[in-house]
């Protein structure tokens, strides 16, 4: 498996995957400020501009619960491209003049939904291509491409909100969604799916009980889905916040993403990696607390940055929950976590937006803040023990029988 980044793009496959990931975040970034923005200055709402931002997230939660077993279940290739096309289209629907308020949030609640099983697809496509060590460093890869996809997206989403308007940048963000669809279909190899049986609401209930089941995998999902949900509530608050310069918040929390992500996935240790999980959740939020005291647009900017710097907790995370989890079903797994995850962003999106109505937008970061540093501390004593790999397992019907055989003695008495 490569162990330098010179070695991971030398890997069949990665490059285009990489490419994938990389064109689909730059198209969510310019489409979603331009959405933010454009909602922003029809109704004048906090709420409903971090809504129409990180709400189709919440539709996440439906996907999760029906649609996952489709992660392992459909050949990469094809669901990737098919995704891609259906968020082109989407966008380009957003970008029609006069479409009422309603009709807005009802696409990007579908697509929010077809979106679901993305990130499923691509991790789970990223796990075939690398393993152990390697999967680390590909993830850290991804995740630093999302930094600079950020950076590169919010500062041009900004200028083409100025020079194009908001609905000419959706159209925008449109293309690039169909670029993606181009790049998966010419780029990626046709693979089988990684699980055999069709896809299916019970297939995805099933297996997410079993995962679900496991004391020490709810405690990683935990602390991937909340903490982090919580603080891209202040991240959603940034239009309100300082409209005219909202571009450049977003812009500089990626680059304190992309600065952790290299640092953790590149230079951290292997021993280390346990132990920073719960530091780097804490870094992310205590600094947000700054905003209680109101400070100025300078010091907020260094604030913002420090703090997207823990955003890397989740990749230590993602390293143990690969750790606890069959290769059979590493595609929901991390369907999983990537729905769950955005579900809660989604959450905290709305959260913070609610309480922007009633105090500043400053204070409501403040108060979001403290709300994800209360939940890693409760969360820090689950995270502590040493990681078990567990072998590969049967798939289906047989799967109940395993846990019974392998993980009974960790099962509580009831299952919330």
């Amino acid at each position: 498996m490569p162990s330098t980044y010179r070695g991971l793009f030398r890997t069949p496959e990665f490059t285009p995957l990489f490419a994938t990931a990389s064109t689909h975040v730059a198209a969510s970034t310019v489409s979603g400020l331009a959405l933010g923005t454009l909602v922003y200055t029809a109704t004048g709402s906090p709420l409903l501009a971090a809504f129409s931002m990180f709400g189709p997230s919440l539709a996440q939660v439906v996907g999760a619960t029906a649609l996952l077993s489709a992660a392992d279940r459909l050949p990469p290739r094809a669901a990737m491209t098919s995704l891609s096309v259906t968020f082109g289209l989407g966008t380009a629907v957003l970008a029609v003049p006069g479409l009422p308020l309603w009709a807005v949030f009802a696409v990007i609640m579908f697509l929010g939904l077809a979106g679901s099983v993305g990130g499923g697809v691509r991790f789970g496509l990223l796990s075939e291509l690398l393993s152990g060590e390697g999967y680390l460093l590909g993830r850290s890869v991804l995740n630093m491409s999302v930094g600079v996809m950020q950076i590169g997206g919010f500062a041009a989403g900004g200028a083409l909100v100025a020079v194009l308007s908001p609905r000419g940048t959706l159209l925008a963000g449109a293309a690039l969604y169909l670029a993606t669809a181009l790049v998966a279909r010419f780029g990626l190899s046709r693979r089988p799916a990684r699980a055999a049986g069709r896809p299916s609401i019970t297939a995805t209930w099933r297996t997410n009980a079993w995962l679900w089941s496991s004391p020490p995998r709810r405690y990683i999902y935990l602390a991937l889905w909340v903490p982090n949900g919580l603080i891209v509530g202040c991240e959603a608050l940034f239009v309100p916040y300082s409209p005219q310069h909202a571009g450049l918040l977003f812009a500089f929390a990626g680059a304190g993403m992309l600065l952790g992500d290299t640092a953790t996935g590149r230079f951290v240790p292997p021993a280390w990696r346990r132990r920073l999980a719960a530091p780097l959740l804490l870094l992310l939020a205590a600094p947000y607390l700054v905003f209680a005291a109101h400070p100025p647009f300078g010091l907020a900017v260094a604030v913002i940055t420090l703090a997207s710097i823990g955003y890397s907790a989740s990749l230590l995370l993602q390293d143990h929950l690969m750790a606890l989890t069959p290769r059979d079903v590493h595609g929901q797994a991390l369907g999983l976590h990537s729905a769950g995850m955005v579900t809660m962003q989604g959450v905290g999106a709305t959260l913070a937006g609610t309480v922007a109505q009633y105090v500043s937008s400053a204070t409501a970061m403040a108060v979001m803040a403290a709300g994800s540093i209360t939940v890693t501390l409760l969360l820090t004593p689950g995270l502590r023990g040493e990681p078990r790999t567990i072998p590969e397992q049967p798939s289906g019907a047989d799967r109940e029988e395993y846990h019974a055989r392998t993980s009974a003695p960790e099962m509580p008495p009831s299952v919330s």
